[in-house]
């Protein structure tokens, strides 16, 4: 029971990290249905920003924690960001019109040119960074059978995950930005016509979407301490695969298919084979999408005619 409860936390921990990254594929596929499959090589530029940013920091003498770790959150957001809009200008938005699998293309187009600019800028090798978020807390211990502890980063994952869920679901649900993506998300044509400024709303919405990225990215980095440029395919693949369970299209769904796709790695390491882990979690994709095509969380799709 104890070491069950220690992989629960464990897998709650990479679980949040898959929900962040995520939502940006609900919220692109949401508005203009079609899925962003670069967005898992932002949430890897993301992370490169973070650990840039982290060594510039302690290279000119900023060494608290607490205020190296507010300043890369800004910077990573808002360079992150910027990617994020220019996948949207040059992948997107000229190919809006065209056939469905013209965008689908393009994603993928953008995906390898930014695997290969962070290789060719960064190298290949594996970057690392120390911990710098240490001490663990003993939440259950048995003498020597076995101690149930949470890390302290683990706590800042979790917290900020559902942090940063709470304050988009507000933002969604209660201000005109959520409106107008609500309803693009219904009708596009249609919010168009009503005054909707369309573009302005898409590029938001990636916007957002490569922010919440950069943040899971810092975390990943926070986390293991290990990066290189292709951990935003794995990533990526996990992450559009939580989406898919939760049911693409839904907030809430896509952080439940990122904690459910955590904790079946999680559980599946610790009880079994860690090599079948990922052909675990897939397999629980497929016996999902069998019985419920839409996913978890998902809506059937209604066509507009």
């Amino acid at each position: 029971m104890e070491y069950f409860l220690q992989q629960l936390i464990n897998g709650l921990a990479l679980g949040s990290i898959y929900g962040l990254v995520a939502i940006g594929y609900t919220m692109v596929y949401g508005i203009i249905g079609m899925i962003n499959f670069a967005h898992g090589d932002i949430f890897m530029v993301g992370a490169f920003i973070a650990l840039i940013a982290f060594l510039i920091l302690i290279a000119i003498g900023i060494t608290a924690v607490p205020l190296a770790l507010f300043l890369v959150l800004l910077i990573a957001m808002l360079l992150t960001s910027l990617y994020g809009w220019a996948v949207e200008r040059i992948a997107y938005r000229p190919l809006r019109g065209s056939f469905r699998l013209a965008p689908l293309i393009s994603a993928i187009g953008m995906s390898i040119v930014l695997q290969n600019y962070v290789q060719l800028a960064q190298g290949a090798r594996v970057k690392t960074l120390p911990p710098l978020i240490t001490g663990v807390h003993t939440l259950l211990d048995l003498g020597n059978r076995f101690v149930v502890q949470i890390s302290n980063i683990q706590i800042l994952i979790i917290v900020t995950t559902f942090a940063l869920m709470t304050g988009f679901s507000w933002l969604v649900s209660s201000t005109s930005l959520g409106r107008d993506m609500r309803a693009c998300e219904q009708d596009l044509k249609m919010a168009a016509l009503l005054g909707v400024d369309t573009n302005r709303t898409i590029s938001l919405t990636f916007l957002i979407g490569a922010a919440l990225a950069s943040v899971a990215g810092i975390m990943y980095l926070l986390y293991y301490g290990v990066i290189d440029f292709h951990i935003g395919f794995v990533a990526g693949v996990k992450a559009f695969t939580a989406a898919v369970l939760g049911g693409i299209g839904s907030l809430p769904g896509a952080m439940l298919g990122g904690l459910l796709i955590g904790l079946i790695e999680t559980y599946w390491s610790a009880y079994f084979s860690v090599q079948y882990k990922d052909v675990a979690a897939f397999s629980i994709l497929i016996i999902v999408l069998i019985f419920m095509p839409t996913g978890i969380l998902g809506r059937p799709e209604v066509e507009k005619v």
